[in-house]
């Protein structure tokens, strides 16, 4: 049985993103409305994801950049000249670090993917659970 959850999705969504850009250099995957499309889709889901994942784990896992997702998150919301420049650094910079990371973690630490990470649902208090 397949369980989905941050942690795979950051994983599949991460490979998906190496794979549509493999070979590409910028002014190429500017050019394909489609991968460009999909690539930003999948760093989406990829930063969501990040933000589900309780303050406990992150600060566990220093070595990736969450604020790096959070901070790329907000500003993809804003459809600009600057996403450009975003979406590539994140396709060359914070994708395959965070990867990277991930399978050093779940080799070294693999009892913290068994249960996965504790999970907060962003509506909700981590603290209490309250809604607000």
């Amino acid at each position: 049985m397949l369980t989905i959850t941050p942690f795979n999705t950051l994983e599949a969504a991460g490979t998906a993103v190496l794979t549509l850009t493999e070979g590409l250099e910028k002014q190429e995957f500017l050019a394909s409305r489609l991968t460009r499309a999909e690539t930003r889709r999948q760093i989406h889901l990829m930063s969501a994801s990040t933000a589900l994942l309780s303050q406990q784990t992150q600060d566990r896992m220093a070595e990736i950049d969450w604020e790096g997702w959070r901070i790329l998150d907000q500003r993809l919301g804003i459809r600009d000249k600057a996403e450009d420049t975003l979406l590539w650094l994140a396709i060359r910079a914070l994708v395959p670090d965070t990867l990277m990371w991930l399978r050093v973690y779940r080799k070294n630490q693999p009892e913290w993917f068994r249960g996965e990470a504790e999970i907060h649902h962003p509506t909700m208090s981590p603290a209490t659970g309250a809604r607000p």
